[in-house]
């Protein structure tokens, strides 16, 4: 659990403060979370939260790009092929579990679009869905912890373009 500040408000990630800094509005969010495969993961499955508004943020690298950014609804699947085209790559690839700290400075499960942005400048590609949301949720840099944001306020932050990038 996170650190509280007064009156139950959590103590604030880096993400939110660059989001303040930038004065983006933005609600703190925190999901319980389970160790699975030695791997931390959120549990959202008993949550009043449509799953859809929650999204994952994958990390991959092509040859002509280097690391690329894919956030997509956690109950579908990146299109990896999608991505590839988009992002001007003839092929990627997930980036490896034991690079992805190395990678992002976030480890599996708390990669931010926001964190990685302001750290790396890696193009993001945000599936398109969002577009139609008025908000949705994506990590703001540490497990279980998430913030609530409106999609084209989050493109603007990143420099995100919309795509279509997932699958069911």
């Amino acid at each position: 659990m996170g650190k509280k500040k007064k009156q139950g408000q959590l103590a604030k990630t880096l993400v939110e403060k660059i989001l303040d800094k930038q004065k983006v509005a933005y609600t703190q969010f925190e999901f319980p979370t389970h160790e699975e495969h030695h791997v931390a993961q959120m549990q959202v499955d008993h949550l009043d939260i449509d799953e859809h508004l929650i999204y994952k943020t994958l990390v991959l690298s092509g040859k002509q790009t280097g690391p690329i950014v894919g956030v997509v609804p956690i109950d579908c699947h990146l299109d990896e092929k999608k991505l590839s085209k988009i992002s001007g790559n003839k092929k990627i690839a997930m980036v490896p579990l034991k690079d992805l700290v190395a990678t992002t400075g976030y480890e599996h499960g708390a990669n931010t679009p926001v964190g990685i942005w302001e750290k790396a400048h890696f193009p993001i590609y945000i599936d398109q869905q969002a577009e139609k949301e008025p908000l949705i949720f994506v990590s703001s840099g540490k497990i279980g912890r998430s913030i609530q944001i409106n999609p084209q306020d989050l493109s603007r932050v990143v420099s995100g373009t919309f795509a279509d990038i997932s699958e069911d």
